[in-house]
């Protein structure tokens, strides 16, 4: 399992770290579940000097594709890990949304992560006008193919996808734990067709999109949904733990 902190445009570098202090103690030393917290970027380094040496990873919300050059205002897969960084989401809906990446784009960007060394989280979902038009499976589908077109796995940790419903992610709204696990079965299925059953079990699929400590149990004991991608509740070590606890009681009834 897998629980990763989202913490979007919140947060300035003291309340970052003293964030990052919370969570670490409230998360303890949780063995069952791999835990993440992608801070703004201009806090990486100062939550990774908090997180370094705890059970507590490091990710960034977003990179650019090349390794360097005149990109004003963006940030480089070798600048992430030279601050600690082994996690990167990629492809939120809010980047494909207000900042228009496509999955092209975010196909360019997982490759290049991969070259580097991050596991990227490839985030997918759906617009409720798509679900109500009956196209929801068509638009993930098409997202997951392109995002991962030529990709080569050789360990299934190498990669995490995320599925968020565009409509559930800061509206209170969450898909339904079925609603949930027929996506992630979906997605489990493409994944066999790209890489075989072997690996394609083994990759984490994380549910986001209004995920709280009273609804998390019940998303996390579906049978494809591997943890969570959270983003309002992480803003709170309390709630965000409570979800990890959530995520450790459900592996260990899966071990």
């Amino acid at each position: 399992m897998l629980v990763a902190g989202n913490w979007k445009m919140h947060t300035d570098r003291t309340s970052a770290i003293q964030l990052a202090r919370e969570v670490v103690e409230a998360v303890g030393a949780v063995e069952e579940v791999q835990v993440a917290v992608c801070p703004p970027a201009i806090s990486l380094d100062a939550v990774f000097s908090v997180v370094h040496g705890t059970p507590v990873r490091l990710g960034a919300q977003n990179m650019h594709e090349a390794d360097g050059g005149a990109f004003t205002g963006e940030v480089s897969a070798p600048m992430l890990r030279s601050v600690g960084c082994q996690y990167v989401i990629l492809g939120h809906s809010e980047r494909r949304q207000y900042f228009g990446e496509t999955d092209e784009g975010v196909n360019r960007k997982v490759k290049q992560a991969r070259a580097h060394r991050l596991v990227p989280i490839v985030c997918v979902g759906e617009t409720l006008a798509e679900r109500e038009a009956g196209r929801a499976e068509a638009v993930v589908a098409r997202q997951v193919e392109r995002a991962l077109a030529g990709v080569h796995l050789d360990d299934p940790a190498e990669i995490v996808l995320a599925y968020e419903p565009v409509w559930a992610i800061g509206t209170g709204r969450t898909a339904t734990p079925e609603q949930a696990q027929a996506m992630h079965a979906l997605i489990r299925g493409l994944l066999c067709n790209l890489y075989g059953e072997r690996l394609a079990f083994g990759v984490k699929l994380l549910y986001g999109g209004s995920v709280k400590p009273g609804n998390a149990a019940s998303l996390f004991a579906q049978t494809d949904v591997d943890g969570g991608l959270i983003g309002g509740a992480s803003l709170k070590a309390a709630d965000f733990a409570a979800i990890v606890d959530a995520a450790a009681r459900q592996a260990r009834r899966r071990a």
